[in-house]
């Protein structure tokens, strides 16, 4: 609690206290305050009027505009607020933010690109609405110092004088149109990319990654016309495919990861998409042996298929250290069900131990046999196994039968834990 003295120097401080402070310190003030306010603030005082005028990170959205009383069109305040603040803004700007994806419709962003100081750009983020493709202004191709680039809902068509992005560490592209040939030349020429994301529904050719500094890649979209080419710090990846089995049947997906020698986290989602050309490996041809995290969404456990892909990579990871499956529950085909118990018999994994297997999380459980089978086989397999949490599905109350039916398992680990939640939780 201050003291009574500490409160009447407080009490002390002169009316005009926001006017005698240091511009630095002002600036800092305005920072950290959200861009609106952070413009109000020139009615404190004379020398508070232009301060904001000299921020280096401006972050343009929605908020901006909006207004309890919204009787203005949105895109004609979108225009007057936009052109104000770039034409009064003085000094470099290094983070450039327009957020506009829930605007019904925007004008040409070129028309006000043009005011950027392009120079001093290092981060620059464009979401544009989603129900038009923005090209994406030539002139930003001149960022010579951009190191973080996130583009939504653009249309890229390089031209003629690009050359590359010396310093780009990030880059992130959402619903993007633009050629795999480019796609693959840009991000070989970003000789310093650390972290890629791409969610690219449409494309025809082969995206090579070629990116020796990568350690993080995000994907959405037709996996089988992605090549890992060269990626040898990769440590996080996370592929959700959305092709379907006659678009990914050339597919190789046992040499995918070839040059993924550093992997350490894998989120890896089948989704419809058929990866081996022929019957699914025991196990890849070689080890990942530095995954330590592996993520099944969305894994059908009662279609053999799919459940074989999944049971081969567990045994390509022989250094795994936690686990974590969201079951999508569907009913097999009556012929599969057969196959389905014998690919989790203990027989096929009579040479496979999870020696570093620490925590197993099963998401949507819903009591299946394949479930009971595979919870079987991991408590059988992990000997350093100490918990294990299943978040049923939300119709399944049996929380103690199925417990029940799981301390009849033999646990390799005596100290092994299993929780048995209604909710899931963040992890």
């Amino acid at each position: 609690m201050m003291s009574p003295k500490g409160r009447n120097h407080c009490r002390s401080l002169p009316f005009d206290v926001l006017v005698n402070l240091p511009d630095n310190v002002i600036d800092v003030i305005l920072t950290h305050l959200p861009y609106k306010d952070a413009v109000r603030t020139s009615v404190l005082s004379k020398k508070w009027r232009h301060n904001w005028c000299r921020l280096i990170e401006l972050t343009l959205d929605e908020s901006l505009w909006e207004t309890q009383k919204d009787l203005l069109n949105p895109t004609a305040k979108f225009r007057k607020i936009i052109y104000h603040l770039l034409t009064l803004h003085e000094g470099p700007i290094t983070k450039f933010t327009l957020d506009i994806a829930n605007l019904r419709s925007s004008p040409d962003i070129c028309d006000f690109i043009y005011f950027l100081p392009r120079t001093d750009i290092q981060h620059l983020v464009l979401h544009l609405p989603w129900k038009k493709l923005y090209k994406f202004p030539s002139s930003l191709f001149r960022c010579w110092q951009l190191r973080h680039l996130n583009l939504h809902n653009c249309l890229i068509i390089p031209p003629l004088a690009f050359d590359r992005f010396d310093r780009l560490v990030s880059l992130e592209l959402c619903r993007v149109t633009v050629s795999s040939e480019f796609l693959g030349i840009l991000i070989s020429h970003c000789s310093l990319l650390e972290q890629l994301v791409l969610k690219i529904s449409e494309t025809s050719d082969i995206i090579e990654i070629n990116a020796p500094m990568l350690r993080s890649f995000d994907f959405m979209g037709n996996i089988s016309f992605i090549c890992l080419k060269n990626v040898p710090l990769l440590a996080k990846a996370s592929l959700i495919s959305k092709s379907s089995s006659t678009e990914a049947e050339n597919f190789d997906y046992a040499k995918f990861f070839e040059s993924c020698s550093a992997l350490e986290h894998l989120l890896l989602n089948f989704g419809y998409s058929e990866f081996f050309a022929d019957e699914v490996p025991t196990r890849l041809p070689i080890y990942l042996n530095r995954v330590k995290r592996f993520h099944l969404p969305e894994i059908m456990l009662k279609e053999s298929y799919k459940l074989s892909c999944a049971l081969c990579l567990l045994r390509s990871f022989p250094y795994l250290e936690y686990l974590k499956i969201e079951v999508l529950n569907v009913w097999p085909v009556y012929n599969e069900v057969d196959s389905i118990q014998e690919s989790l018999d203990f027989e096929h994994f009579s040479n496979v131990t999870f020696n570093h297997l620490r925590k197993v999380t099963l998401v949507r459980f819903g009591g299946t046999t394949p479930e009971m089978q595979l919870i079987k086989l991991l408590l059988a397999k992990a000997p350093m196994l100490v918990k294990m949490v299943i978040y049923p599905v939300f119709y399944l109350d049996t929380r103690s039968e199925i417990l029940a039916e799981l301390s009849k398992f033999r646990h390799a680990s005596p100290t092994a834990e299993i929780d048995y939640h209604m909710e899931v939780k963040t992890e």
